[in-house]
């Protein structure tokens, strides 16, 4: 099929060479699952070769029965003056016993000369014999032409030759590596045009995104005549990331019509990249295009009216189709018509000259003014309707809380919190230890609750931000807390203010905690009817 993308995640291997990430066994189990899942067609999984860990992956991935994603080992060509068969990097890659490998090589001469240290000749005998070596053992063979871009603008002639070694031992796959991501757009396309038109039609890309062109350099590439997509699907990599794949499939699919993913799988998207994140033990950036929690967030007055009429009046694509949600935000400049929108979703009966309408208009301004900001915290918006309209009952109530900080001679410090709260009449108290004030707090606090409400045991923080408000009156200033929660399907965000941290993080722990026990409530409801 002409327009099909296969597309390439590189998420357990490329991307486990970004700062901050690491990942364990299960870890990449469970992220091949999710991308088996979702529909990539393959997944690298780590260079058996080169640590312990990936070997055992591999060895625990032998049993795995996947949909239809290809496994795909990484490693290199064979080192200079070493046949292929005696090569203990390849003996490896054999031992995965993945259906398909990935294997780069040198292309720019360069790297050949002064950083592996060999011949030209010799460089172009390590690609042919290496991949002649694994199409003789029944394997698909990716050939990743690492520093392509920056070889061919050095020497187009000697990357061209490191090329047709690959094609001629039987590689599948010609893919073109922007390896240090400084390549713009217009060479992507002259180079992949030229490999194309002498080389046949099996050509990948392969982008970093240093210059923050990856996905305009991924896309022209497949402009060119490009049909294999590699990346990591929230863009973390080396340095500044890999393309995400997020936003080329968005764009390739939705946009410009290619078949990146079956269009069933397309609405799994955005829940996909959260559940790769929260494995990932990072912050999804909520500003990413297409899966950013921001991405189709609106906040002036007149953006909302105009998506109410006719959503792509500031919408470049229907944000249900990936898995995302349109957002309207709690803010001073969204209009009556945003607020009376979330007032629906728990009272259908108020309109917008209610009186109820105007009451909550009123206190919202007037928490605005106090300090609070709702555009990030909907989940404490949602609350204060509750209040108003008198949908709201306390789960439980606080006797009090205290936090004890020890700081000893020898410099090490910790923080314990007690907690005594009161559900029914029965009462509850708790002591925990954290790192801190908060964190201790949030132990206790979740602790005293989980005797009464045991599904609270799922929920954790997954971000904590502090902002103080007025610096002029400096240790007497005002600060605004505002936590992210997970129970690891769903996230929702809380906001607390006051003159005390503790007392402003309290008040946003409390909201987390009874918002969950209000959805939790309301799904089954829902699914009991």
């Amino acid at each position: 099929m002409q327009n099909r993308i296969h597309v390439f995640d590189s998420t357990l291997r490329d991307g486990a060479q970004a700062e901050a990430i690491s990942f364990s066994v299960e870890d990449k189990i469970k992220i091949t699952k999710a991308l088996d899942e979702l529909g990539v067609h393959y997944i690298e999984a780590g260079n058996p070769g080169s640590n312990p860990k990936d070997l055992e992956f591999f060895e625990y991935a032998k049993k795995l029965k996947l949909k239809q994603a290809r496994l795909t080992a990484f490693g290199s060509t064979r080192r200079p003056h070493v046949k292929p068969e005696e090569d203990e990097n390849l003996k490896n890659l054999m031992m995965a016993e993945t259906p398909c490998v990935a294997i780069f090589g040198k292309t720019w001469d360069f790297h050949v000369t002064d950083i592996i240290n060999t011949t030209l000749e010799e460089n172009l005998a390590m690609i042919q014999d290496t991949m002649q070596h694994f199409k003789k053992a029944g394997k698909e063979v990716v050939f990743d032409a690492e520093h392509f871009f920056d070889g061919y603008k050095e020497n187009a002639e000697y990357a061209m030759k490191a090329l047709k070694a690959a094609k001629d031992g039987g590689a599948d796959w010609l893919v073109l590596c922007d390896t240090n991501g400084g390549a713009f757009p217009e060479e992507i396309h002259e180079a992949t045009s030229r490999v194309l038109k002498e080389l046949g039609n099996n050509v990948g890309i392969h982008c970093h995104d240093d210059g923050g062109m990856a996905v305009a350099n991924t896309i022209r590439a497949v402009d060119a005549g490009a049909r294999h997509v590699q990346g990591t699907y929230i863009g973390f990599g080396e340095r500044c990331g890999n393309v995400n794949l997020c936003s080329v499939i968005g764009n390739l699919q939705l946009k410009k019509g290619y078949q990146c993913l079956a269009d069933s799988s397309l609405a799994e998207m955005t829940p996909t990249a959260r559940y790769i994140a929260e494995i990932s033990n990072v912050a999804l950036n909520e500003r990413l295009p297409f899966i950013g929690y921001s991405a189709f967030a609106h906040k002036g007055g007149m953006h909302i009216d105009g998506v109410n009429k006719n959503e792509k009046s500031f919408e470049h694509v229907d944000p249900t189709k990936i898995g995302n949600k349109r957002r309207f935000l709690m803010s001073e400049v969204a209009g009556r018509s945003t607020i009376l929108s979330k007032i629906k979703k728990v009272n259908p009966d108020i309109n917008k000259n209610s009186k109820e309408t105007k009451e909550i208009v009123d206190r919202l301004k007037e928490m605005e003014h106090q300090g609070y900001q709702f555009e990030g915290a909907e989940s404490s918006f949602e609350l204060i309707i509750r209040k108003s309209l008198g949908k709201y009952k306390p789960f439980f109530t606080l006797d009090h809380f205290k936090i004890i900080g020890e700081q000893t001679s020898n410099g090490k410090s910790g923080t314990s919190a007690i907690v005594k709260i009161e559900v029914d009449g029965k009462e509850e108290l708790t002591v925990a230890e954290g790192n801190g004030p908060v964190n201790a707090l949030d132990k206790a606090l979740r602790k005293a609750l989980e005797a009464f409400y045991p599904e609270l045991k799922e929920v954790y923080l997954t971000d904590y931000k502090v902002r103080v408000l007025d610096t002029r009156t400096a240790t007497g200033s005002k600060v605004r807390v505002l936590i992210e929660s997970s129970d690891g399907k769903h996230f929702w965000s809380n906001v607390g203010v006051s003159t005390d941290i503790i007392e402003a993080s309290w008040i946003a722990l409390v909201d987390s905690m009874e918002y969950k026990l209000i959805k939790n409530i309301e799904e089954k409801v829902s699914a009991y009817m």
